[in-house]
């Protein structure tokens, strides 16, 4: 039933894009000579001449839609995703247009100015579109509709880690009506979920065709029955996925190889590991580095001239800080403390009202500033302007034991900004949480994911209420 509302939508969503793509490029011809002038002038081609680029631009357009992924499943993608590819499909859409109609057929009649406002009218009414659908499926949700139920089997950190997603976005609509497990007792429960029997129970509830999606959470030590309760699952028709047990292993997007038929799953992928993903965020660091030691360096002679008045002691304060492939190095900062001992330095971390930071190392440690010294690190090489940031020694030998997968951020070089700063976690915040972002960094890097955290360090990293 569910799989036969998910057709209908699709086709009814592909319709309405039809529609729209449609609507958008006739508008556009109308805000073009009746808004922005007064009318058609001589020698103007009549709307109906750009009605006819329809029979060949909207199944041109909905097959890039498709092929970008603007159809595939609502319920757990994020806004940003949909709105990202419809921007992707309709600039390459604009770019095909424009050569297919200027340079090959030769059609210079056709304005471009028209096609300019279609570009960005067709964008903003399909995003308005996808927003009035999803709130209005949310809505629908809330109420009962439309909705997905599963069924877990197998009791395990994949199954909490599941439930816990699903509490956290009813958005999704997932309704999860139970656990079957063989080691935990019926009636045992997880934030409302029941263990409902064991996995037995299988082939009994399974024929009642309630179900939408069977989850399968095994634990490690029960991947025994993985092939048969697959089997079972496959045969009554109810979708099903595997959600594995192992994620603390693998990364989220493994890295997959196929040896003649036989599929391997490389345990990490650090894409920064191929020598031109390497090259290319390496003079990304050089340039952005440069660039910002002179837009910064008012700045920073300002910073350097008030320490001085401010407290005794050197401007710059030098660090040792553990780096790429474990190899240790000397990170640069403004001194934002009074002077210490060898042993007072290492103390600890910095916490709210230090007694060991200064007047202007409040203000500058607040604001970052203190960080601005590491652009120098990175033209060294010791560090990228994104990327994990570095602890001292004693701090990683501590974590390393304590926090699985700590060394993995050692990868890659460190960084003056990274994904788990922009999204709050620095100064006294969770090591175990920084680390999570870190290797979802690491595993994901694009040269675009750099770019995006450098904007965010912008509006969210630069002033931050955990920096002290």
């Amino acid at each position: 039933m569910i799989k036969d509302n998910q057709r209908v939508f699709n086709r009814l969503l592909v319709l309405i894009d039809a529609a729209v793509t449609a609507v958008a490029l006739i508008l556009s011809y109308f805000i073009k000579f009746y808004v922005f002038q007064h009318g058609p002038g001589v020698g103007v081609l009549p709307w109906i001449e750009y009605a006819k680029l329809l029979i060949y631009i909207v199944p041109a357009y909905l097959f890039l839609y498709n092929s970008c992924g603007v159809y595939t499943p609502k319920r757990t993608s994020k806004s940003q995703t949909e709105f990202f590819a419809i921007l992707q499909a309709n600039t390459v859409g604009l770019a095909a247009l424009i050569i297919v109609l200027y340079m090959v057929v030769r059609e210079i009649n056709f304005s471009r100015s028209v096609m300019g406002l279609f570009y960005f009218s067709n964008n903003f009414l399909l995003i308005l579109v996808r927003v009035f659908l999803r709130k209005s499926l949310r809505s629908i949700r809330k109420k009962g509709y439309n909705l997905k139920h599963i069924l877990l089997v197998g009791y395990s950190r994949a199954s909490e880690e599941y439930i816990d997603r699903i509490l956290e976005n009813p958005q999704w609509g997932y309704v999860v009506c139970g656990i079957l497990d063989n080691h935990i007792p019926a009636g045992t429960l997880y934030k409302g979920v029941k263990v409902i029997g064991s996995i037995g129970n299988l082939e009994i509830i399974l024929p009642e065709n309630k179900l939408d999606e069977i989850a399968i959470t095994l634990p490690l030590r029960d991947y025994d029955y993985l092939e048969e309760i697959v089997a079972i699952c496959e045969k009554s028709g109810v979708h099903t996925k595997f959600i594995p047990d192992y994620n603390s292993v693998i990364p989220t997007k493994p890295y997959t190889e196929d040896l003649l038929g036989l599929p391997v799953i490389n345990i990490r992928y650090v894409p920064l590991t191929n020598t031109g993903n390497g090259l290319v965020k390496r003079w990304m660091d050089i340039i952005g580095a440069l660039f910002g030691i002179v837009i910064t360096s008012p700045i920073m002679l300002v910073c350097a001239i008030l320490i001085k008045l401010t407290s005794p002691g050197p401007i710059i304060f030098k660090q040792e800080r553990v780096g790429l492939h474990n190899k240790p190095f000397y990170m640069y900062k403004f001194r934002s403390m009074r002077l210490q001992t060898a042993g007072e330095e290492k103390k600890g971390w910095t916490v709210r009202d230090d007694p060991r930071v200064t007047g202007i190392g409040k203000f500058i440690r607040k604001t970052s500033i203190d960080e601005l010294p590491q652009l120098f690190n990175i033209l060294k090489g010791d560090m990228s302007l994104v990327g994990p940031r570095p602890e001292r020694p004693q701090f990683v030998e501590k974590f390393k034991e304590e926090i699985p997968r700590y060394m993995v951020k050692h990868q890659v070089r460190p960084g003056l900004t990274g994904w788990a700063q922009v999204n709050g976690l620095r100064g006294d915040t969770s090591i175990r949480k920084r680390i999570e972002y870190d290797i979802y960094y690491i595993e994901n890097w694009t040269l675009g994911f750099d770019i995006k955290i450098i904007f965010m360090t912008f509006f969210t990293g630069f002033v931050n209420k955990n920096a002290y």
